[in-house]
């Protein structure tokens, strides 16, 4: 842990942000916070990398994400191992590795964190090179994200129109997955309609989930979901949304340090931290200890994964 002070500042958003008057006033609060030392960027969400890269070659001693999950990820991942630290300016729905990290959610708060400048050292995960902080799913989750677009695009970004695709998806969704997972050496064949590696012991308590342990030991907490009807994927998810999943019931739980999701198929779509990506199996997961070094808060304790 240290307690230097933040010298030179680069805040990257995504430009999305800035259409939103919540958040663009979020984000001005947290710059006015930050003061002239910090230099805000706006980029396209596909420029995310480019910028942080670029932030990183320009050697600011401090780059920051300021927005969701999947912004905060992209950004992580191209600063994961040089050495320059890492502040959070959470102004997504959930922000898990943010809360993980005990990190607040005002932006005068967390803006204020990185002014402290106390930090300490987390973990990255990666599947496939692509690094995430709180989650990898695949299954019906990735195919909610595919008709969520659609859904938004035509009825704009409304919460009743999230839970529309998300019932649309369940009503439809027919293919349940056929996969060998590999865990620590340990072969299991599985036929899923969902498979979910956690990285976050915040969000799998937020759940109601078995599993934070795994996380704590510096391992992949894996859910498997058996296969079901559609009746029973609806009480599943109603069950998961009261918190009340009975692991061997509902789900099995994998603890391992090493994972290899392998099927027949070419490629396969992956939800990392919601941001669905297609990739080539086999996947390959993999733990990348002290791999970042973030701003939070020095009294709360990390339930997030990426801090184990």
């Amino acid at each position: 842990m240290s307690d230097a002070p933040a010298r030179r500042i680069c805040v990257i958003c995504n430009e999305g942000s800035g259409r939103n008057s919540r958040e663009a006033q979020a984000i001005e609060t947290a710059m006015e916070v930050l003061g002239e030392g910090a230099e805000l960027r706006q980029v396209r969400g596909e420029d995310l990398d480019d910028a942080a890269r670029e932030a990183v070659a320009q050697d600011f001693d401090t780059v920051v994400a300021a927005g969701g999950d999947g912004t905060i990820m992209t950004v992580a991942g191209t600063l994961m191992n040089t050495g320059h630290r890492f502040g959070v300016l959470p102004f997504g729905t959930f922000n898990y590795f943010a809360r993980g990290l005990g990190i607040p959610e005002d932006p005068k708060g967390a803006a204020e964190v990185i002014l402290q400048g106390t930090t300490r050292k987390v973990s990255l995960a990666e599947v496939n090179g692509q690094v995430f902080l709180n989650n990898i799913s695949l299954g019906i989750y990735p195919a909610i994200l595919r008709t969520r677009e659609d859904v938004y695009a035509r009825w704009g970004r409304r919460r009743m129109a999230a839970h529309w695709s998300a019932a649309k998806t369940f009503l439809q969704f027919q293919r349940p997955l056929y996969l060998t997972l590999r865990a620590d050496g340990e072969e299991h064949r599985v036929r899923t309609p969902l498979l979910f590696v956690a990285r976050s012991a915040y969000q799998i308590e937020s759940f109601g989930l078995a599993g934070a342990d795994c996380v704590a030991k510096g391992k992949f907490a894996v859910y498997v979901a058996p296969d079901t009807s559609r009746a029973g994927m609806f009480a599943k998810a109603f069950k998961l949304v009261r918190g009340t999943m009975a692991e061997g019931q509902d789900f099995d739980l994998v603890c391992a340090e090493e994972v290899t999701i392998a099927t027949r198929s070419r490629h396969l779509t992956v939800a990392c931290d919601g941001e669905k990506i297609r990739m080539r199996t086999p996947l390959r997961l993999r733990i990348h200890p002290d791999a970042l070094e973030v701003f939070a808060p020095p009294e709360a304790a990390a339930t997030t994964g990426a801090a184990a």
